[in-house]
């Protein structure tokens, strides 16, 4: 019988790095198992997450056994990782290298090594994969370099002190080779990628300088982040979460930097994240605010209303990076992590039609004036037209939050309809949409009845996730901080999703059922969080919150998903609606909790 192949590594063990154009994973043996070239959205050249035999990887570890410690270098997304061997101790340092003006027109992934104590040998093999089966890797010598390439992606390998195994010989699938590190020597491997266009060969002395370079850069934006309140620590490293996901080259947010990660181990829910929700988009926008960023804020509103005009006039669900509505959906003959399948790219979920993306356009818009900003003429005359639209279509089924294939009255896309029309009718009084206030507020009322009257259930005491239904719904929990509800009806549907919904550690199931197929949702349990706080229930806020922060990984990255069982990750990460529910659950608790029952937090 053939052998099964080893059991994929946990996604807990996975730290990122980034350079604000693709995104490596890295895991705690010193292994890149992920990393799309030259865009978060490319293929993957190096993609043994999803593919353990034809993926591709860079390791770069001690030989023999090893403990190992690792942190991000403190402000930053540059990785430092320490291997402790019985013969010495040495440092790693993982950096998506930047330059002066930000990210490089080419990827450069630098790993440098710095003795520490003593003795410690390391192996290091640079091995493309096959691109999801899509492409084979080979190798060339030229002019003394090693060139790999896969498809249209080219590979520099190069380095310094970095022991070179030879002279890798033409059509060779891997490169690789050993050195020995000792107190006070330097190392370091260097891999340089372009996709149809020519190759930059790196002298590894200035990547050496821009790794310290890149630390810089990432320490300077750090320093303009502005957060002064608590889980000051937890928040900063997911706002860093964040700018990794943020595709500069456009503005846009990736909802998370991999694809097909499953949501459960019998497989199905395996989906591409590497798109931009208009959802994720309008909280980022928010954390960013928040936090005084103005350049990323100015980047996304802007992204999202040229694709809006360019793709119009329907508000779509999401877009991909680059700001086209055209998505589909191809699945690929890999084995998946851990087995578990399909692997794709692409996403079902575009064309759905998804009521709250209504409010979530206009309230991005809102944030944005509330900073102190204005909007252009163009601006809005389209978000008085989704209004409108918003009107007209509030009354349909739709495939919710969840974009679940059953289309039903969901009540959070009602209350994500009331949010839209509270929003246009704020923008419309201050003079910053055209005027037609009396139309919205007569329809903004009557959903606010219409909830009230159907999705109100009193043999739950609970809003429930749609009306005549039975079932409890997380998502609803948003619509504490919008106001819809931060009353005695919302304060009892936390009550009932806390005894339904809620593990003992404060995890929280989607929505009823979802205990049976899948793992608790991270960003639902801070919205929970945030909306005790909203209903003002302060001290189970803060309880909740003091719970959820200490459940990322060792280095503050979350996933979708975590079990309630044995704390594994599951789902795409990192993750940025986990990091964004977390941001603004702290945002949330600082401006509604006062400094005594926060304590030294």
């Amino acid at each position: 019988m053939p052998t099964p192949p080893a059991p994929s590594r946990p996604l807990r063990d996975y730290a990122a790095i980034g350079d604000g154009r693709t995104v490596a994973l890295i895991g705690l043996d010193g292994s890149v198992d992920w990393l799309p070239l030259p865009n978060i959205h490319s293929r993957p050249v190096f993609a043994r997450l999803v593919d353990e035999t034809a993926g591709g990887c860079i390791e770069l570890a001690p030989v023999g056994e090893y403990e190992v410690t690792r942190r991000y270098i403190p402000r930053t997304n540059v990785l430092e990782t320490t291997f402790t061997t019985k013969t010495g101790v040495a440092t790693m340092t993982d950096a998506m290298v930047t330059g002066i003006a930000g990210r490089l027109p080419w990827a450069e992934l630098a790993r440098r090594v710095d003795g520490v104590k003593g003795e410690v040998e390391f192996a290091w093999c640079v091995q493309p994969g096959t691109m999801l089966r899509s492409a084979a890797p080979w190798t060339e010598r030229i002019d003394g370099f090693s060139i790999m390439r896969i498809g249209h992606v080219s590979l520099a390998v190069t380095g310094h002190e970095h022991g070179l195994h030879g002279d890798p010989d033409a059509g060779n699938e891997s490169i690789d080779g050993r050195f020995t590190a000792t107190k006070g020597s330097r190392h370091l491997l260097v891999i340089a990628a372009t996709e149809g266009e020519p190759l930059r060969i790196p002298d590894a002395l200035n990547v050496d300088r821009g790794i310290d370079r890149t630390i810089g850069g990432w320490q300077m934006w750090s320093d303009e982040f502005s957060y002064d309140g608590p889980w000051a620590d937890d928040v900063q490293r997911s706002a860093l979460a964040l700018k990794l996901l943020l595709f500069s080259p456009t503005g846009a947010i990736a909802a998370a930097a991999t694809t097909s990660l499953p949501e459960n181990p019998r497989g199905g829910k395996n989906w591409d994240y590497r798109f931009a929700w208009v959802r994720d988009l309008a909280y980022t926008a928010h954390a960013w605010v928040g936090f005084g960023l103005r350049e990323e804020t100015h980047a996304a509103i802007s992204w999202l209303l040229r694709t809006i005009r360019k793709n119009g006039p329907e508000v779509q669900v999401m877009y991909t990076l680059d700001g086209d509505a055209e998505i589909g959906l191809e699945k690929h003959e890999v084995p998946g992590w851990n087995g578990n399948r399909p692997v794709v790219t692409g996403n079902p979920a575009q064309g759905q039609l998804q009521l709250g993306v209504y409010g979530d356009l206009i309230a991005l818009c809102r944030t944005y004036v509330e900073a102190g900003n204005r909007l252009d003429i163009q601006t809005g005359r389209l978000l008085a037209d989704v209004a409108d639209r918003t009107c007209d279509l509030w009354r349909r089924e739709d495939s919710g939050m969840w974009e679940l294939p059953e289309l039903r009255h969901y009540t959070s896309s009602k209350m994500g309809c009331w949010k839209a029309l509270d929003d246009a009718q704020w923008l419309a009084g201050g003079g910053h949409i055209p005027d037609n206030s009396d139309r919205w507020r007569a329809e903004r009322d009557r959903i606010h009845a219409w909830v009230d009257e159907r999705c109100w259930s009193e043999k739950l005491q609970a809003y429930t996730i749609a009306p005549g239904s039975d079932d409890l719904d997380a998502s609803v929990l948003l619509h504490a901080p919008t106001g819809f509800d931060r009353g005695e009806r919302m304060s009892k549907t936390l009550d009932a999703i806390t005894e339904r919904l809620t593990t003992e550690n404060h995890l929280v199931y989607r929505y009823t059922g979802m205990d049976q197929e899948e793992q608790t949702f991270v960003a639902c349990a801070f919205w929970r969080a945030t909306a005790l706080a909203c209903v003002g229930r302060h001290g189970e806020a803060v309880e909740a919150m003091d719970a959820l922060v200490a459940q990322g990984n060792d280095v503050g990255i979350y996933s979708e998903m975590i079990a309630e069982a044995d704390g594994a990750f599951w789902g795409n990460l990192p993750q940025a609606l986990s990091h964004l529910a977390l941001i603004n659950a702290a945002l949330v608790i600082r401006e509604l909790v006062d400094d005594a029952e926060l304590g030294d937090r």
